[in-house]
């Protein structure tokens, strides 16, 4: 942990060291006088106290210790994982060293196969943690649960957290395989930038969707390596902790409902949880509500399957679908124990190993039924154009 240590301060003092047994206050292990050993961790709560580049929002730097106030208070799950809390974040005397400690963090816990749950700060902090892959050699999905598509009006515009998505696509080396945004709400979004997202073969849920078919959420985020929180997601009435919240948007019940997903996924990596600000938040309803959609992801984890279908593994059924005037077959796998359904997409032989942990996508019966209509499913041709 000397790695980090020089970066990270302990949690805040108005936090109690003693809980009720059942609560999680007792069960994790934070960073108060020194920084928790690992052990057999599979979370790590991190604070970042970094709102620079938070767009109309100055004070969601502070929003990291409110949230633990509630999240210690919850009762510990039945058998849920061990779970450490590395403290907070210092912030640089620039944005950029904040970016750089924050990144270095992420990349060490993912190396340890502990994921991350960070409390922010600003969205923009999402740009480090897609640079925490950078070494890690692996090409990763990006989901975003946003109101928005923080694309900016211009590429070259400066980073802030409404223009870090534009970032992370024009950056070099690029290693984003896959971008989904969940939950954006049409008349945020200019038509140019839905044509944008088409042209580059990504996905997006616009909100009503979201609401009307959330099974077709579960498969989105199944996909993911990183998902990016932005509390402004979330419809006033259920989180006002925030300078940006308007008046529609995702429900409390539905957003736990996603962070389990996440959690469930065995491909994610890790979760950020940004624009949190406690200054419009005074009865502290926003805090809970990020903390119980913890407390979910915490218990996806618990219930993760190392659900990877293979030909090799008796769990899965296999079923080939033949579309008319095409001699290839699709091929789709149904889990016999979680239900879930993946399609296979080869990738081209000529890019090696390349887009080899993308091939096996994740997908829903929906996808299933529009092969068996003969209809080739979006899906699988948006990942197909990925990989030409």
């Amino acid at each position: 942990m000397d790695e980090i240590g020089i970066y990270l301060s302990p949690v805040a003092d108005f936090l109690e060291d003693s809980y009720e047994s059942y609560q999680l206050g007792s069960k994790i292990k934070a960073y108060r006088e020194e920084l928790p050993e690992l052990g057999n961790a599979k979370l790590a709560i991190i604070g970042v106290m970094e709102d620079r580049g938070a767009h109309r929002n100055d004070g969601c730097s502070y929003g990291a210790d409110r949230i633990r106030q509630f999240l210690y208070e919850l009762s510990e799950g039945e058998s849920f994982p061990d779970i450490v809390d590395v403290g907070n974040i210092r912030p640089g005397a620039t944005i950029e060293d904040t970016f750089h400690a924050f990144s270095k963090t992420i990349e060490f816990l993912i190396k340890k196969n502990v994921i991350p749950v960070i409390l922010g700060g600003s969205q923009d902090l999402t740009f480090a943690n897609y640079l925490a892959y950078q070494n890690l050699e692996s090409i990763v999905n990006l989901v975003s649960i946003d109101a928005r598509f923080d694309l900016g009006e211009k590429l070259e515009a400066p980073l802030n957290s409404r223009t870090y998505l534009s970032k992370i696509l024009t950056h070099q080396p690029n290693f984003l395989f896959n971008y989904t945004n969940i939950g954006y709400q049409t008349y945020f979004v200019s038509q140019e930038v839905l044509d944008l997202m088409d042209k580059l073969y990504f996905d997006s849920m616009r909100l009503g969707l979201v609401r009307s078919n959330m099974q077709e959420v579960e498969p989105k985020i199944r996909n993911a390596d990183i998902v990016s929180f932005d509390l402004g997601a979330i419809k006033a009435s259920d989180a006002p902790g925030n300078k940006n919240a308007t008046p529609n948007g995702l429900t409390s019940d539905e957003c736990c409902q996603i962070t389990r997903y996440a959690g469930l996924s065995d491909k994610l990596s890790s979760i950020g949880f940004y624009e949190y600000n406690p200054e419009f938040d005074p009865y502290g309803n926003t805090a809970h509500l990020v903390a119980q959609m913890i407390w979910y992801f915490i218990e996806g984890v618990k219930g993760r399957k190392n659900d990877v279908p293979s030909d090799a593994e008796p769990n899965y059924l296999k079923y080939r679908v033949t579309l008319d005037g095409d001699e290839n077959e699709l091929l789709f796998y149904k889990s016999v124990v979680t239900d879930r359904w993946w399609m296979n997409v080869p990738f081209p032989v000529s890019k090696g190993n390349r887009f080899r942990r993308h091939e096996m996508v994740p997908c829903s019966y929906k996808q299933y039924q529009e092969a068996c209509n003969n209809e080739m499913p979006e899906l699988w041709l948006k990942t197909y154009q990925k990989m030409l």
